[in-house]
């Protein structure tokens, strides 16, 4: 998109947000959640991968991001190529960092463990590490999908063994259909849960969850494109109090 094309399609999404939505981040593809909507929680905060491409951090921190999860790892011997230079940046310019994995069903779960701790420091703070687990249609390798019980055996071991490393029990990021073919939910674990057009109450019912990906289309000044945001589940003061338990 050339830039001056760009500037207007960020104009005309940010005054195409619904009533009531944060004035901090715009969308490229806006929902009205009603009002127990993201716009009812005041903490912000992004995940990111190489998709993102160089990311502006001191603009993210000025722009009010309370948090970013940032991709590591996947499977067995992939590494997000903007990971050490994420890691670092974010953690430089003051915004609370922790590191995820995306989980690849044909490599075992000491195999994965091994990889995410091999590659994600353990010095410095951070939030928990993250365990993403949804399936992967679109993977050329593996698009197996295992009975719930046994998605839910590998993830206690992955889960067990990157605890035991890090002194932090993982977050389970997890999406609707996942959740709901596998069970996931039963894990013992805090949870990240994907909504992108309806709110976590109506897509996982009586399901707690710490962290809401809302949109995988927003607006976040120093980041190309279109990034995901989510939301805390608290209040402010909610949210020093999680950090102060949390982050190590």
């Amino acid at each position: 998109m050339v830039p001056m094309l760009r500037a207007i399609f960020f104009v005309l999404a940010l005054f195409a947000l619904p009533a009531g939505a944060s004035d901090r981040f715009g969308d490229y593809d806006p929902v009205d959640f009603g009002p127990r909507g993201p716009a009812s929680y005041p903490v912000h905060g992004i995940d990111v991968a190489r998709f993102q491409n160089e990311i502006d951090w001191r603009r993210v921190a000025l722009s009010g991001v309370a948090f970013a999860f940032i991709k590591a790892t996947e499977g067995g011997d992939l590494k997000d190529p903007q990971f050490d230079r994420n890691w670092q940046l974010a953690a430089r310019h003051g915004v609370p960092r922790g590191a995820y994995h995306f989980y690849y069903f044909c490599t075992k779960p000491e195999v994965q463990a091994r990889w995410f701790i091999q590659n994600v420091p353990r010095r410095g703070k951070a939030l928990p590490p993250v365990l993403d687990m949804e399936w992967n249609p679109f993977s050329p390798t593996c698009t197996v999908r295992p009975p719930g019980a046994e998605v839910r055996r590998q993830a206690e071991i992955f889960l067990d063994i990157v605890e035991r490393h890090y002194g932090q029990r993982p977050i389970i990021y997890t999406t609707p259909e996942f959740y709901a073919q596998t069970g996931i939910g039963r894990v013992r674990a805090e949870f990240w849960l994907r909504s992108v057009a309806k709110t976590p109450d109506q897509v996982y019912p009586g399901h707690p969850w710490v962290f809401w990906q809302y949109t995988g289309t927003g607006i976040v000044p120093g980041v190309e494109g279109g990034v995901d945001i989510n939301v805390f589940r608290g209040s402010e003061g909610a949210w020093r109090r999680w950090l102060r338990q949390h982050e190590k």
